[in-house]
């Protein structure tokens, strides 16, 4: 095996950023902590999200600590900032995106057996409160990460990392 230089993963970068995002856009309802802002950018770069819409208390750019983490995502990856979740969710709704929750509920699966429809909208909720009530009744599913340790979750950030890129994968597989 050999390792690829610098020049040839520019190179292998350059290729895939001309192809264009997947249709997931990410709603973040609440994220409390700029640091998991910024990791969501970066993750959602590289999964190749079309938007991220951030919501209620969710910091935006520009902010340092999302700019430490994201590392430049913040300025490629299209973002808007709304108060109102709940309209913002409404409104991709009746664009006809399949709005998807990263939640433990009762109706929820694994992220492993989901099968996505596209265009998908996937809500990533507060670190301590999960998903909002008030979109409950918005949502056309629940998917979440099965848990064998002693905690009951993940860190957001590294939760949607996982989902993030088995839809890339789902969608690339259509």
């Amino acid at each position: 095996m050999r390792k690829l230089t610098h020049k040839e993963i520019v190179t292998r970068q350059e290729k895939q950023r001309q192809k264009s995002p997947i249709p997931l856009t990410i709603v973040l309802d609440n994220i409390r902590s700029l640091y998991n802002v910024g990791s969501i950018f970066r993750t959602g770069d590289g999964a190749g999200v079309e938007k991220i819409w951030l919501c209620g208390i969710t910091g935006y750019p520009p902010q340092a600590q999302i700019s430490k983490i994201a590392l430049g995502a913040e300025e490629r990856v299209p973002w808007e900032h709304a108060q109102d979740v709940e309209s913002v969710v409404r409104n991709l709704k009746g664009q006809g995106y399949t709005i998807i929750f990263l939640e433990q509920m009762e109706e929820a699966v694994d992220y492993y057996d989901f099968k996505p429809n596209f265009p998908l909208c996937l809500v990533v909720g507060n670190e301590i409160e999960g998903i909002s009530k008030q979109l409950l009744p918005l949502g056309d599913g629940a998917i979440e990460i099965e848990m064998m340790g002693i905690k009951n979750s993940l860190n957001v950030s590294v939760a949607f990392g996982i989902v993030a890129y088995h839809l890339k994968h789902s969608y690339n597989c259509l």
